[in-house]
């Protein structure tokens, strides 16, 4: 399968199984031949796949070089973009150079910043390795970095020349981190198909490849025709961040040790639309029916931590503008808004739905 996202630098993304041998191939159609490239990949990932890239590169002409960081959302620092920088420097890369984005979320956002930022901006294609990645965050030119007041607070948009997705990077997943991709999935159908959801609850996608691969097909091109609309996240493409508000709260909650941000977008997603049940906004009983399909991957759908906390948390949200905070509601499954509430008003709203669950 193959889609093209016409953003402002319109580009391919190309899902097949296979295809990340082919990225020297890919690469030789975009850039100048015998030029260098940088592999960034995290401590899990590039022990599996780095050489291969690497490999592909360097049959196609390439000259290849290969920066690993220490896997997890606390190397998501402007620390180690920092690394990355110098590494690159040392390379002597130029403009017309480019970077390779091998592994998960995380990688996928540094290393698409240090594109946007190193030189002014250069080149970069995304691998995404994780199935969070493969269907949502490797699409869409969001890059960033944590800080600690808040996650992504700094970043960019930079759309990749090429996003190249290959489902067998998915069969050295462990089963916790595929499920930390469903949610994202999940997500996809609450605001977008109430078939793509239909799907996911009626098979198990761990042990279908082929149903696997058509949902990855989906949410992808669901993902790409919100950002052919919204490229620069003004109006429509905000509702892909339901559940992230609270979501993103729990992760800073947690200095982002005790969840994966799939699991706390999990959560977030129950949270939000108990409280959208509350305020008369919501179908009663969707948060349940988002909470058994959650539960039914695996994935947590409570956590206690305090309303205060999230409140404070949320209030430092990206989406919010000035007193406001843009909150992501369903009407029901498949069909999403936005509700813009004053900040002052989240703490409110966060401890009616614990009251009322409890």
């Amino acid at each position: 399968m193959e889609l093209t996202i016409q953003t402002s630098s319109p580009y391919q993304i190309l899902i097949r199984r296979g295809c990340l041998d082919q990225l020297g191939e890919q690469a030789g159609t975009l850039f100048r031949g015998g030029g260098r490239a940088m592999i960034i990949t995290d401590s899990n990932v590039g022990p599996l796949y780095a050489r291969r890239a690497a490999d592909s590169l360097a049959k196609a002409g390439f000259v290849p070089d290969v920066f690993t960081f220490p896997a997890g959302e606390e190397s998501k620092r402007l620390s180690t973009i920092e690394r990355v920088y110098a590494a690159m420097a040392e390379q002597k890369m130029t403009r017309t150079d480019f970077i390779v984005a091998l592994g998960g979320g995380v990688t996928g956002d540094m290393a698409g910043f240090a594109a946007a930022t190193f030189l002014r901006g250069i080149g970069f294609i995304q691998i995404p390795t994780s199935l969070l990645a493969q269907i949502d965050s490797s699409v869409g030119g969001k890059t960033g970095v944590d800080l600690p007041q808040g996650k992504n607070l700094v970043g960019a948009f930079h759309q990749p020349r090429l996003v190249l997705i290959d489902p067998d990077t998915l069969a050295t997943l462990p089963p916790r981190f595929f499920a930390d991709g469903m949610a994202e999935a999940i997500k996809y159908g609450c605001i977008k198909s109430r078939p793509l959801f239909e799907l996911i609850r009626d098979n198990d996608l761990s042990k279908e490849p082929k149903v696997l691969e058509r949902m990855i097909t989906e949410c992808v091109d669901c993902k790409r025709r919100v950002v052919e609309d919204d490229e620069f996240d003004t109006g429509e493409r905000m509702l892909l961040n339901f559940g992230h508000t609270l979501g993103h709260a729990l992760e800073k909650h947690y200095a982002f040790s005790k969840l994966t941000h799939g699991e706390a977008v999990g959560i977030g997603m129950v949270k939000i639309c108990r409280a959208g049940e509350a305020l008369d906004l919501t179908k009663p009983g969707t948060a349940e029916e988002i909470a058994a399909l959650l539960r039914q991957y695996r994935l947590p759908t409570e956590d206690d931590a305090p309303a205060e906390s999230l409140a404070k948390a949320a209030a430092m949200d990206k989406k919010g503008m000035g007193g406001t905070l843009n909150l992501i509601l369903l009407r029901e499954i498949g069909h999403s808004f936005v509700h813009p509430i004053p900040k002052q008003e989240l703490l409110p709203i966060i401890i009616k739905e614990k009251e009322e669950h409890a």
